[in-house]
């Protein structure tokens, strides 16, 4: 056999594809130099003819080895038989769990019981020869809306928790600043709240994308409210610690953009004040509660906590640790990182409390990143499951004509798979614990991802194990209630869309880049219906930019385009702001925007902050990191006068009218 063609069939069988098409419909082929990349990262000795004819006889001899499937998927709350040859006897358990929930003797099929949505290990002998086979139990679709809501077109607004203003936080949005703009959109009829994510960002870490996170896991503790922190209510103390640093947060609260290093330093010695305090004054409930916080999350957060106590002291990348064996563990520093993780959960479990009781039929709307950074917790505590030697990132696309890496983990899948799983149910819990929905970032990720190799091989694209993804997706989502959107920009594969609509998976319809055949942009009345439908994001132009061009000024000044190139760009935008002006003339272009994503038959539409408050610049310019201020803008408008501000309420009016409800959130009857 051919070196290479061993070498594809090795790949393939890895699910490494040798071929995809890109935005302009032209074939890629991926190069033995990737190929061997990217099967090094998954463990998979290629470095060599001989080591891929190994590798492959390895594999074969497995698969001929076994009699049964590795996995299978049902439908769950039915009755299933599954036919899979002769056997002995069958067990099946709950995954991790010690229980026999059914078992079986000798026959050609094994008939489940009626099961509850969860993943499964059905222990199959044969012969003195004992296999397991995972068992996924999905209900047929994820919830919908209207099961959620008994609303059928509903909306919301998004933001960027960093950038919100208010009288009384530290120079960052925090969580109470969240759930008093929940409160107050709620109030004006919204269903939802959206924000960045909020994932851990490294307690010791200057980094501060929301989208480059140390760990999905956990919460971002730059966002606790100081003066809100449980069991210290009223206390003081925490008053005294406070207002020693009001000048200064004063100072952090004017700025025109968010100074993280100094926001940090400030934030961070006051926490460390604040569970000073906490530790001599907190009330029993506070501390039986914090105690219930930690048994419940168990060896998870456990190891966690030991990444940033260790961070703290030998820096937030792990990989230039020395070596850690044999020292002794520094408890209360962890301890302290438990107690983090507890204020920030309680926060912003008070920020969905706000949501609902203030009308939203929804609440918040969560974030779950593409991936976390390779040097952060997420990558050290489930490293068995990480990838080595590549990043996540994309091919060039109409956000990047120059394509993007991320610098983010990815999952290996075999190592995924072997763990059944239990890292991305980990990841989802997680997430939906305080969401009515849950915004899935790049979910094309579930069916496949780019991956970058570091030896400088050209990226190329790795197959998931898109089925189980879903059916875990679905569970994860029926067990806690949440609406999923699944972001799905970008090359997709042939009928992923449609595969994910069929599950209840909702789409993400953005404005700007909807166009028919003519590249015109498609009027707002022709949008899909099971989507959420919006006209900007963090990483594109905001409608003020949008009308006056102002991210083609920045590819130009890039040199991202040429001269040309610019003139053909401007020429279309023109074109593209009269085509929307038309459609409401007598309303002006932003109005006009919210107007038809108001009309929209889409069943959720968002409007963002920076829109409604007639931002020109966006949020995040991808590709990019000095040479535009990313991640770092703040609104222009305090939280407290929102609710007051008549952009904000005519937004409500517009939305409430076109979506068929009354004001303040009341179905219209």
């Amino acid at each position: 056999m051919k070196a290479d063609v061993a070498l594809g069939q090795l790949a393939r069988a890895h699910g490494i594809l040798s071929h995809y098409r890109d935005l302009q419909g032209q074939e890629r082929t991926a190069s033995p130099d990737t190929m061997r990349a990217l099967l090094a990262a998954n463990s998979v000795a290629a470095e060599s003819a001989k080591l891929v004819r190994e590798s492959l006889e390895a594999l074969r001899a497995v698969r001929k080895a076994r009699k049964f499937p590795v996995e299978v998927i049902i439908e769950s709350r039915k009755e299933t038989k599954l036919t899979l040859g002769s056997f002995d006897s069958w067990q099946l358990r709950r995954d991790e769990a010690r229980e026999v929930l059914a078992s079986g003797r000798a026959a050609d099929t094994i008939a489940l019981p009626a099961l509850a949505s969860d993943v499964y290990t059905l222990e199959v002998s044969h012969s003195a020869i004992r296999e397991t086979i995972r068992v996924i139990a999905a209900p047929t679709r994820a919830p919908s809306v209207p099961d959620q809501t008994q609303l059928t077109r509903i909306w919301g607004v998004n933001l960027a928790l960093y950038g919100l203003r208010s009288s009384r936080n530290a120079g960052l949005g925090d969580y109470a600043d969240l759930a008093d703009m929940a409160r107050i959109a709620g109030q004006i009829g919204a269903d939802f709240t959206g924000t960045n994510p909020l994932h851990a960002m490294g307690h010791s870490s200057k980094a501060f994308s929301p989208y480059s996170p140390s760990h999905r896991g956990f919460l971002n503790t730059g966002h606790i409210a100081l003066d809100a922190i449980p069991g210290l209510e009223n206390a003081p103390v925490a008053d005294r610690i406070l207002s020693a640093e009001d000048a200064e947060m004063a100072h952090l609260r004017s700025a025109q953009f968010v100074d993280y290093d100094r926001q940090r330093t400030i934030h961070r010695r006051l926490l460390a004040a604040l569970y000073d305090a906490f530790q001599a004054d907190a009330t029993v409930w506070a501390l039986d509660a914090l105690s219930s916080f930690a048994k419940e999350r168990g060896s998870d957060l456990a190891r966690f906590a030991r990444f940033e106590a260790v961070a703290d002291q030998h820096g937030p990348n792990w990989r230039e640790w020395p070596n850690l064996a044999g020292t002794t563990r520094d408890d209360d520093c962890a301890d302290f990182h438990v107690w983090l993780q507890w204020v920030a959960d309680r926060q912003l479990g008070s920020a969905q409390r706000a949501a609902r009781e203030n009308g939203m039929s929804l609440g918040l709307c969560l974030d779950l990143a593409v991936g976390a950074r390779r040097d952060g917790a997420e990558s050290w505590c489930d490293r068995e499951v990480i990838a080595r030697g590549v990043s996540v990132g994309a091919p060039p696309d109409h956000l990047n004509p120059k394509g993007q890496n991320w610098s983010i983990s990815a999952y290996s899948p075999r190592g995924l798979a072997a763990q059944n799983y239990r890292p991305f149910r980990r990841l989802l819990a997680a997430t939906m614990r305080h969401a009515g929905v849950v915004r899935i970032d790049h979910v094309l990720g579930l069916s496949r991802s780019f991956w970058i190799p570091d030896d400088g091989s050209p990226g190329g694209y790795v197959r998931h194990p898109f089925d189980a993804l879903l059916a875990i997706l679905k569970i994860e989502a029926e067990r806690h209630g949440t609406v999923v959107i699944g972001e799905d920009l970008g090359l997709a594969p042939s009928g992923f869309r449609k595969t994910m609509r069929s599950h209840g998976i909702y789409g993400y319809c953005v404005m700007q880049y909807e166009r028919d055949r003519n590249r015109r942009l498609k009027p707002a009345s022709r949008a899909s219906k099971q989507v959420l439908a919006c006209f900007s994001t963090h990483d594109t132009p905001t409608v003020r930019g949008f009308e006056t061009g102002r991210d083609i000024d920045r590819w130009e000044s890039l040199g991202w385009i040429d001269k040309q190139e610019t003139v053909r760009a401007r020429a279309q935008r023109g074109k593209d702001v009269a085509d929307l002006a038309e459609r409401c003339p007598d309303d002006g272009f932003n109005a006009t925007v919210h107007k038809l994503l108001a009309r929209s038959p889409s069943t959720m539409v968002a409007a963002q902050l920076d829109d409604i408050l007639e931002h020109a610049e966006a949020q995040n310019l991808p590709g990019t990191t000095d040479e535009h201020v990313n991640w770092r803008r703040r609104y222009c408008v305090a939280v407290e006068e929102l609710a007051k501000d008549g952009r904000f309420l005519a937004l409500g009016d517009v939305m409430n009218e076109d979506r068929g409800k009354a004001s303040h959130g009341a179905p219209r009857r």
